[in-house]
């Protein structure tokens, strides 16, 4: 570690590169001095350096005996529309994509197969330490970074590829081959990029935002890894963060108006705020 560069960046391998901070303040550094005037970056938080970029769905069904993954994730899905009937107020608001319930269902604490991010690197911290760790070996806390750009153009060029190879297969004149485009388009087998119009997430309006939904059963990273082979610009930067950092980390998000009474604005958030600030000296 050089006195220039007061952090260890590692080698980028296939899109995917990790970089070490020796305090938080680093971090708050390194983020001023190269990543805000990167509007393209898009940022979550994770309080684990081992946890992988997977969704709830994913995480605690992987070892489960569940048959077919993706009938089960819609199984779930369902489960949840017919239990929220007659509970989402008077008037509840028409949604017809199945994204947009999978985002309510998110935000009421059900697990999903899609994985919160902000357009915040500050937001991702708070998220990355606002639960207490330490206890399980936790040394560091991590803010993932995602060019989302660069994935939106990469799953544009798959699915391009994957119309073009079935129309090859069924033929050039075939009256399938409508079909064909159609289907080989569709996005669910890539990674998706959502941010859902409806107003009953007010979180999500207050943390700025946005889900990414990857194949299932594919760690985000994985997916990454497997479609830059040979990249060498950052598509995904794991940011490291020192776990004793926290109470400073979350002290400094405060006095950015980064906290739970800005990104939960609720009852639950106001009370959660109040809780910080009797157990974090001078927050």
């Amino acid at each position: 570690m050089s006195e220039e560069s007061p952090w260890i960046e590692r080698p980028i391998e296939n899109g995917v590169g990790e970089i070490e901070f020796s305090s938080w303040h680093d971090l708050v550094t390194y983020l001023h001095r190269s990543m805000l005037s990167y509007d393209t970056y898009i940022w979550r938080g994770q309080r684990r350096q081992d946890w992988k970029l997977e969704p709830t769905f994913d995480r605690h069904l992987r070892n489960a005996s569940i048959g077919n993954r993706y009938a089960s994730q819609h199984e779930h899905l369902e489960r949840f529309q017919y239990a929220v009937r007659g509970r989402r107020g008077p008037n509840p608001q028409t949604m017809a994509d199945e994204n947009d319930w999978w985002a309510l269902a998110q935000h009421h604490g059900m697990m999903t197969p899609l994985l919160d991010w902000s357009v915040s690197p500050f937001v991702a911290a708070f998220f990355a330490y606002i639960e207490e760790g330490g206890s399980d070996g936790t040394q560091f806390r991590t803010i993932y970074g995602l060019s989302k750009p660069s994935v939106e153009e990469k799953v544009s060029e798959i699915l391009r590829e994957k119309e073009q190879e079935a129309k090859r297969n069924i033929g050039a004149n075939s009256p399938l081959n409508k079909l064909a485009g159609l289907l080989a388009s569709s996005p669910r087998p890539e990674v998706q990029f959502i941010k859902p119009l409806s107003e009953q997430n007010q979180r999500l309006i207050s943390q700025n935002g946005l889900f990414t939904r990857a194949p299932t059963g594919v760690p985000l990273e994985e997916w990454i890894s497997k479609n830059f082979p040979g990249e060498g610009d950052y598509i995904l930067m794991k940011l490291l963060a020192p776990d004793s950092d926290r109470e400073d980390c979350l002290r400094t998000l405060n006095r950015m108006n980064i906290n739970y009474l800005t990104l939960f604005p609720d009852i639950d958030g106001a009370s959660k705020y109040c809780n910080l600030a009797a157990l974090i000296a001078n927050y």
